[in-house]
């Protein structure tokens, strides 16, 4: 397996656990089965570090052999996150939150355990640190799901009191399908499924919506596309999301996904393959249209993320021989 296809896999097969979750959540059938369905139960729990291998190794920039590199002269040289939020194990898909003091993102202690285990190490799922004194804090695990409840999350977009998720868990339409919850009572609550027409009709993927609240920006491998993943966006009218265009100023024969829009709407952000790994660039507004796309970092560097003073937070992936060792959540600070 090469680096590049190690790196799309990873990303899908980290959520495609649903009809496993079904099988093993569902009770029913025939109305004279005599057959006991039971659920197993999840890990206890246990701190990160705790589950993380012990023979786990914990790369560093000084024995990276693919490190990112950076392509652009208005941000700092990218270096990797504390101990607060970067572990020997697996954190990507960071979210930072516009005032650069809370960072979401995904973790499993394991990169190489298959996504059926994964659901049951009690671990494996959204967490979230604050900066304290300057620093990233121990992160803590988001929950997203009862006491008896099994569920994967992953794919974190906040705004507000409002969180956007990808799960795979009883209730969807798909295999992963986009929920959202509100923050009420010190938790994320009133977990609901974004609905049939988002999941289904839209086929959304990641996604990011505009500060106003009117745009949403996600990709898709919805059929009018141009291959792979595309960008697409929908518009907010009367309440209702409207038919899905295609952002053809970005889009090509490859994969653009994982798209982030500054809170001034201005700038798309986004992973495209370059150079045989995954590369992060950017696409400009110019007189309301969305402009030719720029490479900013590459190299195994992906899924970004800004706050207000324009710091790229991103997920870098260790390769060695073709093997994903571990990832990380980088920054480059902005000059």
């Amino acid at each position: 397996m090469t680096a590049k296809s190690g790196f799309w896999n990873c990303l899908i097969l980290k959520f495609c656990l649903i009809f496993l979750v079904m099988s093993m959540t569902l009770s029913g059938g025939c109305a004279n089965s005599n057959e006991l369905i039971t659920t197993p139960t999840p890990s206890e729990k246990l701190t990160r570090e705790e589950a993380i291998p012990a023979n786990a190794v914990k790369m560093t920039p000084g024995i990276d052999e693919l490190p990112p590199l950076l392509h652009s002269n208005s941000f700092e040289a990218p270096v990797a996150l504390g101990r607060g939020v970067n572990t020997a194990g697996g954190e990507d898909s960071a979210f930072v939150l516009p005032d650069g003091d809370t960072l979401y993102f995904f973790f499993t202690p394991d990169v190489s355990i298959p996504a059926e285990q994964q659901l049951f190490d009690g671990v494996t799922g959204i967490w979230v640190s604050e900066k304290q004194n300057g620093d990233w804090g121990t992160a803590l695990r988001v929950v997203l799901e009862g006491q008896d409840e099994l569920a994967l999350d992953g794919c974190i977009f906040v705004q507000g009191d409002e969180m956007w998720f990808c799960s795979a868990r009883v209730g969807n339409y798909r295999g992963v399908d986009m929920w959202t919850a509100r923050y009420k009572d010190n938790g994320w609550n009133d977990r609901e499924n974004a609905g049939e027409k988002l999941n289904v009709d839209y086929e959304i993927g990641e996604l990011h919506v505009t500060a106003d609240g009117n745009e949403m920006y996600f990709h898709s491998s919805r059929a009018g596309g141009n291959g792979g993943y595309d960008i697409w966006v929908t518009r907010l009218s009367s309440g209702e999301w409207q038919e899905p265009e295609n952002i053809e100023a970005v889009n090509t024969p490859e994969s653009e996904g994982w798209p982030f829009i500054t809170r001034d709407g201005q700038e798309l952000w986004f992973t495209r393959v370059y150079m045989g790994s995954p590369a992060i660039f950017r696409s400009c507004k110019v007189d309301g249209a969305w402009g030719k796309p720029e490479l900013i970092i590459s190299q195994f560097a992906g899924e970004p993320s800004l706050d207000n003073q324009g710091n790229l937070y991103f997920t870098h992936h260790y390769f060695s021989d073709g093997r994903m060792i571990e990832a990380d959540i980088y920054v480059a600070y902005r000059k």
